[in-house]
This record gives C-alpha cells, sequence and structure tokens, in this order.
C-alpha cells in the first residue's frame, strides 16, 4: 500500500474538503496552504470558519466532524448542500468515506478523481478544469 505523506493528510480539513482541490490552494497568488496547516492563521477564510473553530470538534480524537455528536451540524449541511450543487461534490460523503475506510484510502481515491487526464495535474473543484493545462473536466 501507498504510503500517505503527513502533507497531504494536512489538506483534509475538518469539514471534509480537500484543500488540495481547492482554487484557494492551486492558485499561485495568494496562495492558501489549507486548512490544517500549522502555520499562523494568515488566510481570512480560516480565521473566520465556523466549522474549523467549532468547540464540538475540540472534543474529537481525529479532529474531523464525523465525530462529533451533532454530525451532521446544520453548517456542514449548509455547506455540503452548496458544494453538492455549485461543484458536484460532498464534503459530508467524503466525511463518511474517511471514517468507513480511514483517511490514507480516501486521499488516494481523492487523488485519482481529482487528476487531469491530459497532463497529471489537478482538476480544481471550483473550477472544473485543470490548473495547469485548462483541460476540462469529465
Amino acid at each position: 500500500m501507498e504510503n500517505t505523506q503527513d502533507s497531504d493528510r494536512l489538506l483534509i480539513a475538518a469539514c471534509g474538503m480537500n484543500c488540495g482541490i481547492c482554487l484557494g490552494y492551486l492558485r499561485d497568488k495568494n496562495k492558501c496552504l489549507g486548512c490544517r496547516n500549522v502555520v499562523p492563521e494568515t488566510q481570512i477564510s480560516r480565521v473566520r470558519c465556523v466549522i474549523k473553530n467549532c468547540l464540538h470538534l475540540k472534543e474529537t480524537e481525529s479532529g474531523f466532524c464525523y465525530e462529533c455528536e451533532i454530525f451532521p451540524c446544520k453548517r456542514l449541511k449548509q455547506l455540503d448542500k452548496r458544494y453538492r450543487t455549485k461543484y458536484k461534490m460532498s464534503m459530508i460523503e467524503n466525511l463518511e468515506s474517511i471514517r468507513d475506510s480511514g483517511l490514507d484510502a480516501f486521499i488516494k481515491k481523492e487523488k485519482e478523481r481529482w487528476k487531469c487526464s491530459n497532463c497529471g495535474g489537478t482538476i480544481c473543484v471550483h473550477r472544473g478544469y485543470c490548473v495547469k493545462c485548462k483541460e476540462i473536466k469529465n
């Protein structure tokens, strides 16, 4: 089995978002380092994130929302609905996959799911195309 690097693990946010496919992470200018990166909070979106700052999340052993007693909470359901509608991706399904199959298996599946078939780059969930070659995801 392929070993998942710690840097890959840090790109999976508590809410189930794969920061590695996020426009904020993939862009060159004002690049976000991911929601779980331990550098000082410089991204305003991370500072203000209701889920990242949730008191219930601090009580979980894993650091993921799936372990919370109120999973899925109202905020996560709202976020999930927006991402399902706009981007064809579900954070709740991501969290269930992590819970059921483990983080390493989830990361491996995500790398394949969001890999550009044209150049091997990464498809951006927010744009629907590869950030390197602009190939549109099928």
